[in-house]
């Protein structure tokens, strides 16, 4: 496939999705001031970002409520305190894990609730359980997603057969997940047509959600968007889990719609990031997400090196050659 537009171009079918609340909200177990929301919120509406997620739809059964902040569970209340009945532009979305949420309990119909879409969470091997849940939550009236992760340890064939199965469905869009920052922008180009194959015949979108470990989130993410994929995930700060997600602050400087206005993420994050810093948050590109991301790894094993205040680089090196 050729590439989509220009750099001078406007495509009307990109949408730029804010993750900072539940991507970074693996940062710091989601415990965010009401300050922090509201005004990320109110920055994404003036800002022209067109999906905020506010975090998770995780199960109270599986997770104990008292060891993580409100945005793991998105109660209706919690996100109604925030944004009222959301009378803007701005659309909400939630994600949804496979095996995590209990989906009959906790989302409402759409009818009653100002969540605008379900993102449903998902890898390669789950494919039937997310389809499941994609349909439950269409007819509850949500736009819905299927973000197939870890898509760097998939086989191609098992991919061609999740893809057609979701080309069957009632998704919106499905996304591809960066999830070990491990891909390289010309295999993402790959990717990219491999996923608008199957999903361009059948209507639906693409999406992007790309972790930083080599420095690479934003590449990926225009390198994607040059292919055509549509729905582009970022983060202020790119503040996200270990090295953190494709910077909103890059991404919307980028865009050539005028709608997209940086003025107001600057100003979020000149007031509220040097105070989540100095609470000891902690995110972004270092050696030890490096060499996950380079060796296709889960960030787990870095995340403990940085907890950890570990230095040792080399030994780490040797440590994850150990590994493969």
């Amino acid at each position: 496939m050729g590439k989509k537009g220009t750099l001078m171009s406007v495509r009307k079918d990109v949408k730029v999705i804010d993750c900072t609340i539940r991507d970074g909200g693996l940062v710091n177990n989601f415990y965010f001031e009401d300050e922090f929301i509201k005004d990320l919120y109110i920055a994404n509406i003036a800002a022209g970002v067109d999906y905020m997620e506010f975090g998770y739809k995780a199960d109270y059964d599986l997770f104990d409520k008292d060891s993580y902040g409100k945005w793991k569970f998105c109660d209706e209340a919690d996100i109604r305190a925030i944004v009222g009945d959301n009378l803007s532009d701005l659309k909400i979305s939630v994600m949804a894990d496979v095996g995590r949420t209990n989906l009959k309990r906790d989302i409402l119909p759409r009818s009653e609730s100002v969540i605008d879409m379900i993102r449903v969470a998902t890898y390669i091997n789950t494919i039937p359980a997310a389809l499941e849940m994609v349909e439950y939550c269409h007819e509850l009236g949500y736009e819905t997603t299927i973000n197939i992760m870890a898509i760097s340890n998939a086989n191609e064939s098992d991919m061609r057969q999740a893809l057609e199965l979701i080309a069957e469905s009632n998704v919106d869009a499905v996304y591809l997940v960066d999830s070990y920052g491990s891909i390289y922008p010309e295999k993402m180009r790959e990717l990219a047509d491999l996923y608008l194959e199957y999903m361009e015949p059948a209507g639906k979108l693409v999406g992007i959600h790309a972790h930083n470990n080599q420095q690479l989130a934003f590449a990926n993410t225009i390198e994607a968007l040059s292919q055509g994929v549509s729905y582009l995930d970022a983060t202020v700060s790119s503040m996200g889990r270990g090295a953190g997600n494709c910077p909103m602050e890059l991404l919307i400087s980028f865009l050539q719609n005028p709608k997209y206005k940086i003025i107001h993420i600057l100003r979020f994050i000149e007031k509220h990031i040097p105070r989540l810093l100095e609470q000891g948050a902690v995110w972004g590109y270092d050696i030890q997400y490096l060499l996950t991301g380079r060796f296709n790894l889960h960030p787990s094993s870095a995340i403990e090196f940085t907890k950890s205040k570990r230095k040792d680089y080399s030994k780490f090196y040797s440590e994850l050659l150990d590994k493969e």
